[in-house]
């Protein structure tokens, strides 16, 4: 894993954390998309490496190990909003990634301190050589951790119910009260390690509980033009 700890220049960052069901992909994918922004899923980055993990048939709850397994993360992730693909050593893991057994892995992987601090270097590097004005960067202790001193911080949340619904209306077939078991089951491993659930000094919160889809992207927008004018900038060229 790449290892930095440079702020990036002239990159302009945007910070979404959030629980899971809270929408923080779709949503942050919708702003980098308005903004002309990158986007970075730093969620599919764990996610990769626990496949990469599993791939090696390494134990994801032995923490040395995963360590040992991250030594030689060859990964890349696309930074353009329109196009999700993510490869491991070459290997396209795109769809590989959300498999359950990658989900039920994932909270291992990222539980290792060692790897989070690898990680952040490996996402503030992505950030630095994105080669755009700006990157929304989502996941969890984004705001707190990794770009503490992005331009503008977002706390994306909802009520646990209507996350859960939300995410098993994205998976046919689903059960919304195994996915509600599944979303507690993440936080509860994930809080563990991070703090998601409150919104750290200077972190706006948006609660999408109550709002559609784009009422949350508009919402998140105008935290962002509020904090850094960069909505209003590309509302005005349209």
């Amino acid at each position: 894993m790449t290892e930095s700890l440079t702020r990036p220049g002239l990159v302009r960052v945007v910070a979404v954390d959030g629980p899971a069901g809270s929408g923080k992909s779709s949503v942050s994918r919708a702003v980098a998309s308005r903004l002309g922004y990158g986007y970075l899923d730093t969620g599919a980055v764990y996610r990769a490496l626990a496949w990469h993990a599993l791939a090696h048939a390494v134990d994801t709850s032995d923490a040395s190990a995963v360590v040992d397994a991250s030594g030689d993360f060859d990964l890349w992730i696309s930074l353009d909003p329109a196009e999700a693909r993510v490869s491991v050593a070459g290997t396209d893991v795109t769809e590989a990634i959300r498999t359950s057994r990658v989900t039920e892995a994932v909270s291992g992987v990222a539980r290792v301190p060692a790897v989070r601090r690898g990680l952040t270097g490996l996402f503030r590097a992505l950030v630095a050589g994105a080669g755009r004005p700006g990157v929304v960067v989502e996941g969890r202790d984004i705001t707190t951790i990794v770009f503490p001193d992005a331009e503008a911080r977002v706390l994306l949340t909802a009520d646990p119910a209507v996350r859960a619904a939300r995410r098993t209306a994205e998976t046919e077939g689903a059960d919304v009260a195994v996915v509600a078991a599944s979303i507690e089951r993440r936080d509860a491993a994930d809080s563990a390690v991070v703090e998601f659930m409150d919104a750290a000094d200077g972190v706006r919160v948006v609660d999408s509980t109550h709002l559609d889809f784009e009422g949350t992207v508009d919402a998140v927008l105008a935290v962002i033009a509020e904090e850094t004018g960069a909505a209003q900038e590309v509302h005005d060229v349209v």
